[in-house]
C-alpha cells in the first residue's frame, strides 16, 4: 500500500485519524516512522477518537503539530480540524471553530474538508452513533462555503455520498485488520481538474471554473477500481 502511494506521486497525501490504537507513545513513534516512508511531502493530518485516548492529542501534536490547520496548494484550499474528544468515541467540531473554517473558505479556490468522523451515515455502520453531534450544522457551514469535498474517516468503511454537488468521501483502513463485511483494506484516490481536453487534444477549463472529480479506490495489490465522477 505504501509503495502504491508512492508510486502515484500525489500532490497531497491527506490522512483522516486513527493513526493509533489507544494513543500511546510508543505507537505514535511507530506511526511517525511509517509516514516519513511517504514520499510526498504534504501532508495534512487530523487525529481521530483512537488518537485522542490517554490523552495522546499531545503526541499527536509534538509530532504532526497542529489538530487544526489551513493549507493553501495552488488552486486548492485544504482545512484539517479534530473532531474528536479525548476518551470519547463521539465527535464534536464545536462553534467555536466554525469561523475560521468560513473564513479559510472565503475564497474562490477548491475547498477540501478533512475530518475524522462522519458528517453523514453511511451504510454497514450498525447501530454505532459515527456521525458528529453537531453534524447539521458544520453540514450547513460547509454547503455555505460551496466547499467541493469532504474526507472522512472513522468507521473503516469506504464510502461516496454526493449532497448539494459535494462529494463526501469516507475512507476504508489502510493498513488495519478492522474491516467490516466484506470491505477491505484500501485507500481513496481522488482526482481533481478544472481543465479537460477538447476534440483538438487541447486543454481547457471546465465551462463556469468548474471542477471534475474522479474517486477511486486502492488496494493492496495495488489495483485500481473507479467508483464515481462528478463536474461541479
Amino acid at each position: 500500500m505504501l509503495q502504491s502511494i508512492n508510486q502515484l506521486n500525489p500532490d497531497i497525501v491527506v490522512i483522516t485519524g486513527d493513526l493509533t490504537e489507544n494513543g500511546f507513545s510508543a505507537e505514535y513513534d511507530g506511526v511517525k516512522m511509517f509516514i516519513d516512508r511517504i514520499e510526498c511531502k504534504n501532508r495534512v493530518l487530523v487525529p481521530g477518537n483512537h488518537d485522542s485516548k490517554n490523552a495522546g492529542y499531545l503526541h499527536f501534536e509534538d509530532l504532526f503539530e497542529n489538530r487544526f490547520q489551513t493549507r493553501n496548494l495552488g488552486n486548492m484550499t485544504i482545512v484539517g480540524a479534530d473532531s474528536s474528544q479525548p476518551d470519547i468515541d463521539d465527535g464534536h467540531l464545536g462553534r467555536e471553530n466554525y469561523g475560521w473554517i468560513k473564513e479559510a473558505f472565503s475564497g474562490e479556490n477548491f475547498k477540501v474538508f478533512a475530518l475524522h468522523h462522519h458528517l453523514v451515515p453511511i451504510p454497514l455502520a450498525g447501530r454505532e452513533n459515527t456521525v458528529l453531534v453537531d453534524a447539521g450544522d458544520v453540514l450547513d457551514l460547509l454547503n455555505k462555503c460551496r466547499v467541493n469535498l469532504v474526507l472522512c474517516g472513522h468507521c473503516h468503511i469506504p464510502h461516496v455520498w454526493n449532497l448539494n454537488n459535494m462529494l463526501v468521501v469516507n475512507a476504508g483502513t489502510f493498513c488495519s485488520s478492522k474491516t467490516r463485511g466484506k470491505t477491505t483494506q484500501c485507500f481513496n484516490l481522488i482526482q481533481a481538474e478544472n481543465s479537460e481536453k477538447n476534440g483538438n487534444g487541447e486543454s481547457e477549463k471546465i465551462e463556469d471554473g468548474g471542477w471534475k472529480v474522479r474517486v477511486s479506490r486502492v488496494f493492496p495489490q495495488g489495483n485500481i477500481e473507479f467508483i464515481t465522477e462528478t463536474v461541479m
